[in-house]
């Protein structure tokens, strides 16, 4: 590319459409032409392995979920991430009590989902599990030809840097936002979140007996309901919507033998969110 001065002659540029660009005119972006997003990866199942209603379970359920799991290796390729759970509450709310910023507890977090990650992998390690760090995303394909499981933390590296949002400085970005832009990352061919609840209900199950099943909701309808509770964090809404690759994502009963195995042979089980 060439390179070219300012008007004044101060500066050089290299000649490109964003020359001289702020990035932040709604007008400029708006009219930014840009190429389809690559789908990087669009072969691998990005599952993610609920922290309070899977891990912490331990023995009573974790072990048939790696055998599922690792039963569907040789069919599919898989990606699990992993949640927090109790013991990230337990940190949040010592955190919150000690007055620490959002990134701080963000922090607290993250090394919960790397315990769960780690807990995993040991678990998936006769089938080939192997823990990786986020900059090991690259080396996904390396990890499949030699036949790996790999498992990463679900909670995304904002970490210290975690944005804050009104009064409350519990991270609005947690592991199931984390397995979203994951999937929105890789172009993943399903992104699917084992859960201990059948699907998404129209309000807390545990809470309100009444709550209703949705089998399948559009991603619109479901922004517009914007109910009380939600099985997944809510700024996983905004990145589906967003997303130029994620057509639908999956939410599951990991208690139930066999879901795992369905959903990824695109069986419709749980609740299914779509893309408008």
């Amino acid at each position: 590319m060439a390179l070219v001065r300012d008007k004044d002659g101060k500066r050089l540029h290299v000649k490109s459409k964003l020359m001289g660009e702020s990035l932040v005119s709604k007008k400029f972006i708006d009219g930014l032409d840009t190429a389809p997003q690559r789908r990087l990866f669009p072969d691998i199942n990005i599952l993610k392995i609920g922290g309070q209603s899977i891990c912490d379970r331990g023995a009573h359920v974790l072990p048939g979920i790696i055998k599922e799991i690792a039963a569907n290796k040789k069919k599919h390729k898989l990606l699990i991430t992993t949640g927090g759970g109790t013991r990230s509450r337990h940190i949040y709310a010592i955190g919150l009590e000690l007055g620490m910023p959002v990134g701080v507890i963000a922090r607290f977090g993250s090394t919960i989902s790397e315990q769960n990650a780690l807990l995993v992998s040991m678990l998936l390690g006769p089938w080939g599990g192997i823990k990786i760090t986020h900059a090991d995303l690259l080396k996904l394909p390396n990890y499949y030809v030699q036949g790996c499981i790999p498992v990463t933390a679900g909670m995304p590296p904002y970490d210290l840097f975690a944005l804050p949002h009104g009064k409350n400085r519990i991270p609005l970005h947690r592991t199931d936002v984390g397995t979203m832009l994951l999937a929105d990352l890789t172009g993943a061919r399903s992104c699917i979140f084992i859960k201990d609840e059948d699907g998404l209900y129209t309000d807390d199950p545990k809470k309100n007996r009444r709550a209703k099943l949705i089998p399948r909701i559009s991603i619109s309808k479901l922004l517009k309901r914007d109910q009380d509770d939600l099985i997944i964090e809510r700024p996983c809404l905004e990145i589906m919507r967003d997303s130029e690759v994620i057509q639908k994502i999956q939410i599951i009963n990991g208690l139930k033998k066999g879901n795992i195995t369905a959903a990824l042979s695109g069986k419709h089980v749980g609740t299914i969110i779509f893309k408008d």
